[in-house]
């Protein structure tokens, strides 16, 4: 039986998860990733220490204040995409490198597990030189060492990040019950948390 792609379960009316107020949040660094559902990415960098929270949204297309159907009919150019505000005091952005691309595969071109589309391509959104030649040192890394045979990852300079609708938000925490999420989102995660557990925030 095959499992619900991302882009096919119905919204859930539960609101997100209490954020930090707007003052914490505008001390906190941020940096963008794509990989994939972005439920699943969301809940991987929530784990991490250092991570103060995790917004899901779109950005990498041309299509202004795109809609979550806009976005998975795959005409957008945008990626499902999460913007990770950060305590750089706790967490670097090289680290943060080692969460995204040791939670994904970035050798598969515009997929991930059962999603397909350039909506769920592996990218990379720099905001300034040191992410972009940190990005590119650290595939550099991969294809030296023989990690994977090829990386698809795009590293693009960021230009503008969509919120995405307030149902997505904390999606895998908000519906545990939900198919997607058991079966994709949670193997996926605990993945990610059995192979790197030094990283983990200290109640996970």
């Amino acid at each position: 039986m095959g499992l619900t792609a991302c882009a096919q379960t119905k919204k859930n009316d539960k609101t997100a998860v209490e954020r930090p107020d707007q003052q914490e949040m505008d001390t906190l660094q941020k940096a963008y990733f794509a990989s994939g559902c972005f439920w699943c990415v969301e809940g991987v960098f929530e784990s991490v220490e250092g991570v103060r929270e995790v917004v899901s949204g779109y950005t990498g297309g041309q299509t202004e204040n795109p809609t979550y159907e806009e976005v998975c009919g795959g005409r957008t150019g945008h990626a499902e995409s999460v913007a990770v505000y950060y305590d750089s005091t706790k967490v670097s952005y090289e680290t943060l490198l080692t969460v995204f691309f040791g939670s994904h595969d970035p050798s598969t071109q515009n997929r991930q597990g059962p999603d397909a589309g350039t909506q769920y391509r592996s990218a990379i959104f720099y905001q300034n030189t040191h992410e972009k030649l940190a990005a590119k040192h650290y595939i550099d890394s991969l294809l030296k060492n023989d990690i994977y045979p090829q990386v698809t990852t795009e590293v693009s300079p960021l230009t503008i990040f969509y919120q995405a609708e307030i149902y997505h938000q904390n999606y895998e925490c908000t519906n545990p019950n939900n198919p997607y999420v058991q079966n994709v989102s949670v193997p996926r995660i605990n993945k990610f948390k059995a192979a790197y557990p030094t990283l983990l925030k200290k109640e996970d």
